[in-house]
């Protein structure tokens, strides 16, 4: 291939020095039948190109809620969201999701078309230009054997695989990931989480990472943004878990010290 699809990222017009993305006060709330609940309680924070930044939090706390209004699928209340500059008021191709649910693939499209599907649907490549990307990406998760193959011969962390395909085909600024492995058992969780780390290793995408989980935090984020139970409000930041904690003694006492900064009163 004499033109690497996956250098012409949008996100490296950004100084590596400023935020991509900002996060400034925001405060969430949604109607039920009879209440008015707050999701999130003016929580800010930023990230910058190359990150991997991970909201960490309880159930109930807004991480998905928080990611969701990121995406521009619900507009916060109070505060702003920027993205490169310009404040977040909708949907776009710029902010890709990948889902917890593995089972978000047209099943009547094989891996090639359906990681090709949001590049025609948006526009942004179509033909030649889109088979092109898709096998490169597709080639990135290691899945060029199952091109050709259908979503119901697949595994749940191959269909993952083609989510995370999908969402990097567009290139976007960002990839937001809520709890993409959460669904699946722990040693298929394990082997997803290592085949990340891989892939971001080899292309530096920016990820904003959903989880419950403080040994996925640990593992996964470059930072960490702990999150309080309901609503979630900022606890605190932490800046450059050391890879050689995984798996040690330091790692258990870290992973405590975590949880009761989580579940501080």
């Amino acid at each position: 291939m004499k033109n690497d699809p996956g250098n012409n990222t949008a996100a490296a017009t950004v100084a590596a020095d400023k935020p991509l993305l900002e996060i400034e006060q925001v405060t969430l709330q949604y109607k039920t039948t009879d209440f008015l609940v707050t999701a999130t309680q003016q929580v800010s924070f930023k990230v910058y190109p190359s990150d991997r930044y991970i909201l960490l939090g309880p159930s109930g706390c807004g991480k998905s809620t928080l990611l969701k209004a990121i995406g521009g699928y619900l507009q916060p209340s109070h505060g702003k969201i920027r993205l490169k500059g310009v404040e977040v008021t909708q949907p776009g191709p710029d902010r890709m999701m990948v889902f917890q649910e593995f089972d978000q693939l047209l099943p009547w499209k094989t891996v090639r078309q359906n990681v090709e599907f949001a590049l025609h649907a948006s526009g942004r490549l179509h033909g030649a230009q889109a088979r092109e990307r898709a096998a490169y990406y597709i080639d990135k998760v290691g899945l060029s054997k199952f091109i050709d193959s259908y979503p119901h011969t697949l595994s749940g962390g191959m269909k993952q695989r083609v989510s995370i395909a999908r969402g990097m085909a567009m290139e976007p600024d960002v990839l937001l990931m809520d709890e993409p492995f959460a669904a699946l058992d722990a040693l298929t969780r394990r082997k997803m989480q290592d085949e990340l780390l891989r892939l971001w290793d080899d292309t530096r995408f920016t990820v904003l990472f959903v989880t419950h989980s403080i040994e996925e935090a640990i593992k996964i984020g470059t930072r960490i943004l702990l999150l309080s139970p309901h609503p979630g409000q900022v606890r605190a930041e932490l800046n450059s878990i050391p890879p050689e904690l995984m798996g040690t003694a330091s790692q258990a006492e870290l992973e405590t010290r975590i949880n009761d900064m989580l579940f501080a009163h």
